[in-house]
C-alpha cells in the first residue's frame, strides 16, 4: 500500500509541477501587466500636470436670441454662478462677455448678453466658461504700453499701466493653462488706488518664450521670468512692489518671495484662489478624476525623479517639498493676502487655511463661498476690491 502510494506521488509530481509553473506565470505576467499599468497610468498623470493644455469646452450654448441678447447654457457649477463673466466661442466670435442670469432649470441657465451679437452670428456649442471678464487691454480704456521683459529664456511680453506716483507697482502673475489677460480684472482696482499695474507672462505659457522641455515646473522655475519682471519695475522707478498670482500664480509668487534677489523690494503677496502646496492639489484632482491613489502617488514620485523626468517630460526632477509652503511657512518674510474660495472645485483651498494657522502673523485670508476658482472678482467685485484696499492700508502700501 505505502509502495503504491508512493508511486502515484511520483507520477503526480511532473504534472503538479508543471501546474504549479503555470499559475506561476499567469500569476507573474498578470502582476507585470498591473504594474506596467500602474507605471503608464502615473506616467500619463505626471505628463499632464507639467503639460500646457490647450483650453478646453466645459459647456454647451442650447439658445442664442440676438433679439433679446440673451444666451442659454448648459447648466454647470459655473455657469450657474451669479455675477459677470467671459465665454469662449468658436465661429463668428472667439469671446463674448456675459451677464446676469436671467432664468435657470435643472440643465440649462439662460444669461444676458454684454457683449451684442449680430441677427447673423454663428456659433458652434461648444463653448469655454470663463472668469477673464476682459480679454484685451483696450477694454480697461486704461492708459497702458506693450512691454517686454528680458528673462534667461528669451523676451517675456507684459502689459504696463502707469498709475499714481510710479513708485508704487503691483505685478500680476496668471495661473496654469492660461495667459495674462486672466489678470486684467484686476488692473483698474490697482489703477483706481494710484497703484502702476505690470501684467506678465513667463515661460511655456504660449505667450512668453518656451523652455527647453516646453514644460511647466509648477512654479520651481517660471519664478525667475517673475523676478525678471522685479527687476524691471526696480530699474522703472518702483520702490515698493506687491506681486499678486492668480491660482499656479500663487505658487510662482510664493516662489518669488522666498528666492528673489529683489526680496527687499516686495512690499507683500495678494493671492487669488492659490496654490500653496501641490500635493494638496494633486491628490485633490485626483480623486475628482477617481484615479486610484496608488497611480497618483506614482505620479507626484515620479515628477520628482531625476531618472524619471524624461518619461514624465518635465525636463527635471521638481521638488514637491520645495513647493510646499505650509511646510516652509517659516521662511516666510512679507505679508501676504489670500483670496480663496472654499468650494473652488480645482485648488482646495486647505493650504491656505493651513498657511494661516502657520503664520497668522504674516497672513490673512478672505474666504468666500459659492465664488469657485479665479472667480471671486466676477462674483462679488466690491467685497474683493475693498478686501485688497483695505489690506494694502493695513499695511501701510497706501495711504488711508
Amino acid at each position: 500500500m505505502v509502495a503504491s502510494r508512493r508511486a502515484a506521488v511520483r507520477a503526480a509530481s511532473p504534472a503538479l509541477v508543471a501546474g504549479v509553473k503555470a499559475a506561476l506565470t499567469v500569476l507573474s505576467v498578470a502582476l507585470a501587466g498591473a504594474l506596467g499599468a500602474l507605471a503608464a497610468g502615473s506616467v500619463l498623470m505626471a505628463r499632464k500636470v507639467v503639460t500646457p493644455a490647450r483650453r478646453l469646452a466645459d459647456t454647451r450654448i442650447l439658445a442664442l436670441d440676438t433679439a433679446a441678447q440673451t444666451i442659454t447654457l448648459s447648466r454647470t457649477a459655473d455657469t450657474e454662478l451669479p455675477g459677470r463673466y467671459g465665454l469662449f466661442t468658436t465661429g463668428s466670435s472667439d469671446y463674448i462677455k456675459l451677464g446676469s442670469v436671467l432664468s435657470e432649470d435643472a440643465t440649462s441657465v439662460k444669461r444676458k448678453l454684454l457683449t451684442h451679437i449680430p441677427a447673423d452670428a454663428r456659433l458652434e456649442p461648444e463653448a469655454a466658461f470663463s472668469g477673464w471678464y476682459y480679454d484685451r487691454p483696450e477694454q480697461l480704456h486704461l492708459p497702458f504700453t506693450p512691454e517686454l521683459i528680458g528673462s534667461t529664456v528669451g523676451p517675456c511680453p507684459a502689459w504696463l499701466f502707469p498709475a499714481g506716483g510710479g513708485d508704487t507697482w503691483v505685478i500680476q502673475v496668471h495661473g496654469r493653462g492660461t495667459t495674462r489677460a486672466e489678470c486684467l480684472r484686476a488692473v483698474p482696482v490697482f489703477h483706481a488706488l494710484g497703484i502702476t499695474s505690470l501684467v506678465v507672462s513667463y515661460r511655456n505659457d504660449a505667450e512668453a518664450p518656451r523652455s527647453r522641455s516646453g514644460t511647466y515646473t509648477l512654479g520651481a522655475t517660471e519664478w525667475r521670468d517673475v523676478d525678471a519682471a522685479v527687476g524691471f519695475a526696480r530699474r522703472r522707478g518702483a520702490r515698493r512692489i506687491i506681486v499678486m498670482g492668480w491660482s499656479m500664480g500663487g505658487a510662482i509668487a510664493l516662489q518669488l518671495a522666498l528666492n528673489s534677489p529683489h526680496g527687499d523690494a516686495i512690499a507683500g503677496l495678494i493671492l487669488e484662489s492659490p496654490v500653496v502646496d501641490w500635493r494638496t492639489v494633486l491628490n485633490f484632482q485626483a480623486r475628482a478624476e477617481r484615479v486610484p491613489g496608488a497611480v497618483s502617488r506614482l505620479a507626484m514620485e515620479a515628477l520628482q525623479t531625476e531618472w524619471a523626468s524624461p518619461l514624465t517630460r518635465a525636463g527635471a526632477a521638481i521638488r514637491l517639498d520645495q513647493l510646499d509652503i505650509v511646510a516652509r511657512a517659516a521662511e516666510l518674510r512679507h505679508p501676504v493676502l489670500i483670496l480663496h474660495s472654499d468650494d473652488d472645485g480645482f485648488v482646495p483651498s486647505d493650504a491656505s487655511h493651513g498657511l494661516v494657522a502657520a503664520r497668522p502673523d504674516l497672513v490673512e485670508m478672505q474666504v468666500f463661498e459659492v465664488a469657485r476658482h479665479t472667480k471671486l472678482w466676477n462674483y462679488d467685485q466690491e467685497r474683493w476690491s475693498n478686501s485688497i484696499g483695505t489690506w494694502l492700508t493695513a499695511q501701510g502700501i497706501i495711504a488711508d
